[in-house]
């Protein structure tokens, strides 16, 4: 408790001999100007004897959610001295505690005070602007820069707090209150570090540390690095965080680094060698796994169940995102990679993650399609069937995008401006992409108008099948051959289309031929015969329905047979007519008629001879002798010789 004990002696008393006194000053320095040291003194004395003060000091370093007074540059400027000098006690305490206990795990307590230190670091970052920072890492860098800029002021002479434009930090008065007048941009002098009111965005109206200020710190760090401390004689914090693990405070097991070889401790390219060796370590082993994941993957056996295999589909995605996501916990947290590296590994491992995690929503929402359509309840040959499957497609599909445009902003992406780029070569793309487009809509509209669904028997130009699925782009067909025919969706649309599973009655219409040897009697009964079957019939409707004779034809006399039968289904049509038929063929022979067969007469004749014979010809090709009382009938056969 040592740090928190610190802390709150800082935050009850604002004593002095917290702060070490400064160093004389450097040659060529402004009498009036004070190292940070004196500065943060002179802001402590001024509190002490103002209760309210001192109460709005208390809360800003001891409050998490407490922001930093930014409503000039010099409440700016004190916040940022004020937090930085109270993270500053407590994160020292907490590591001077934590390795004179020799503990080689945290206890509760000393991980409750660096979240507090982590808490008035970030607090401390909120007077930088940081909007030309990926919100990706954003966090760390922020952190970076604070103590960078806290090793600058320590490096440097400020001015007065009365030559800072402004009133205190937590001042209860407004500076329009004291007819104070703030200019638009305050420079620290001799420095470039300047302090901007925002013109817009969510920090409007809040004085803060110019971006371009922010971008130049770690410059204006490395020229000063060389320079002595003034503020306080202390420790290089800036270079403790970077070149020890963990996070804030190194863990126990740094000591194997510090016991051995000294080259170890080299640094280069801004990291130490046992960083880079650590890091190159770490990327071989994620590699190595995903590589035995990807062989032991490939042998396992397929399953044969469609939601099975879907649903194994699943797995690479969350392997890469935890692979990746242990991948930055440990370059982040452990082997503590600092700087442009870090952004760069930072920025390539949320690109990886957030486009797995594009990958993983489509996969997850197509695993929750097959597991629907296994539901009994769906009919997968139903248009409800082929709705879920290509909604689920398109959703998907859209979903996948908003996550992966959402990952981009992340990862400091202008997804915005990409879209409203977009729109300059959206005419070329949308000329190229037009038969997709075309087919898509088209899809919509065979899906919107109910032209044909799934198992529906149609025909179209000169085919006819069966729709076996109506997709994105195109329409898989089964014809009668049992051939897949695979048709456009906006050719679809064009063609003339008979619908035959759309009808609600099938027409039954048939012409009965009976034999001209039948007389009217028998005739009329078969008729009534007919009729008397339809009449029966459940299925055959009430209207229309008539049989009559309504010709003679060459060989037969014929009935007309009109009726429709009610039915959804060719099969149930046509099982029902093969009844109909039948019954009909049986009503023709019990009323004493048979069905006629085309024939024709020959009237052979000779001069010798003053009768005719007359020889009918069926349709079985052989020669009948035609009967009756004419006198052709009477001929002698042997005179057709």
């Amino acid at each position: 408790m040592l740090g928190v004990a610190c802390l709150f002696t800082f935050l009850a008393t604002f004593q002095p001999a917290l702060i070490t006194p400064a160093l004389a000053q450097q040659p060529g320095v402004d009498d009036e100007e004070v190292p940070t040291s004196e500065l943060v003194h002179e802001i402590i004395d001024d509190a002490q004897n103002n209760d309210g003060l001192k109460s709005r000091y208390q809360r800003l370093v001891s409050n998490p959610i407490s922001p930093p007074d930014t409503r000039s540059p010099r409440a700016t400027l004190e916040s940022f001295l004020v937090i930085m000098q109270s993270a500053t006690k407590l994160w020292l305490g907490v590591r001077d505690e934590f390795f004179a206990n020799d503990n080689f795990f945290m206890t509760p307590e000393e991980k409750k005070e660096l979240v507090l230190v982590q808490s008035l670091l970030e607090k401390a970052a909120q007077t930088l602007d940081l909007s030309d920072v990926p919100a990706a890492s954003r966090q760390r860098f922020s952190i970076e820069t604070v103590l960078q800029l806290q090793e600058i002021f320590d490096r440097i002479y400020l001015p007065p707090l009365d030559d800072i434009p402004g009133l205190p930090a937590g001042s209860s008065a407004s500076a329009q209150e004291r007819n104070i007048t703030l200019p638009d941009r305050w420079i620290i002098p001799g420095t470039s570090l300047t302090i901007e009111r925002q013109q817009d965005g969510p920090y409007s109206g809040q004085y803060l540390f110019t971006a371009a200020t922010v971008n130049k710190i770690p410059d204006d760090y490395d020229e000063l690095q060389s320079l002595p401390i003034i503020a306080d004689k202390g420790e290089d914090l800036y270079e403790y965080y970077i070149y020890t693990p963990g996070n804030l405070v190194a863990p126990q097991w740094y000591d194997y680094v510090l016991n051995g070889p000294d080259w170890l401790q080299n640094t280069f390219g801004g990291q130490a060698v046992w960083q880079w060796l650590a890091l190159t370590v770490s990327v071989i082993i994620l590699i190595t796994v995903i590589a035995l994941y990807g062989r032991w993957n490939s042998r396992r056996a397929v399953p044969l169940d469609p939601a099975a295999r879907q649903t194994r589909r699943l797995l690479p995605p969350i392997l890469i995102i935890l692979m990746a996501n242990l991948f930055h916990y440990l370059c982040e947290e452990q082997i503590n990679i600092t700087g442009d590296l870090l952004l760069i590994l930072t920025t390539m491992v949320s690109a990886i993650i957030w486009m797995t995690a594009a990958w993983l929503t489509y996969q997850v929402l197509q695993t929750i399609y097959m597991w629907t359509i296994r539901n009994p309840t769906v009919n997968n040959a139903s248009l409800d069937a082929s709705l879920v499957r290509t909604g689920f497609r398109v959703v998907s599909f859209l979903v996948a995008v908003i996550v992966l445009g959402y990952g981009a902003t992340r990862i400091g992406i202008p997804i915005y401006g990409v879209v409203a780029g977009l729109g300059v070569g959206g005419l070329a793309i949308a000329l190229a992409a037009q038969p997709t487009l075309e087919n898509f809509i088209s899809g919509l509209i065979l899906y919107a108008d109910r032209i044909v669904r799934v198992g529906d028997f149609f025909q179209f130009s000169d085919t006819a099948g069966t729709v076996e699925e109506i997709g994105i782009r195109s329409t898989r067909i089964r014809a009668l051959d049992r051939t897949l025919i695979i048709v456009s969706n906006a050719d679809l649309v064009k063609y003339k289309i008979t619908n035959y599973s759309q009808r609600d009655v099938f027409l039954f219409r048939h012409k009965v031929a009976l034999r001209y040897e039948t007389d009217t009697d028998t005739l009329q009964n078969v008729r009534d015969a007919i009729r008397e079957i339809l009449e029966a019939h459940e299925s055959v409707l009430e209207t229309p329905l008539r049989v009559r004779l309504v010709e003679y034809a060459d060989s037969s006399i014929l009935l007309d047979v009109y009726a429709n039968v009610s039915a959804t289904d060719i099969n149930v049509f046509l099982e029902i007519q093969e009844e109909l038929l039948m019954s009909i063929r049986d009503a023709v022979h019990e009323n004493g008629s048979s069905f006629a067969f085309p024939s024709s007469t020959i009237y052979l004749a000779r001069d010798d001879l003053p009768e005719l014979k007359t020889v009918e010809y069926v349709d079985d090709g052989n020669a009948q002798e035609k009967s009756g009382d004419t006198p052709e009938a009477k001929a002698d056969p042997d005179d057709l010789a």
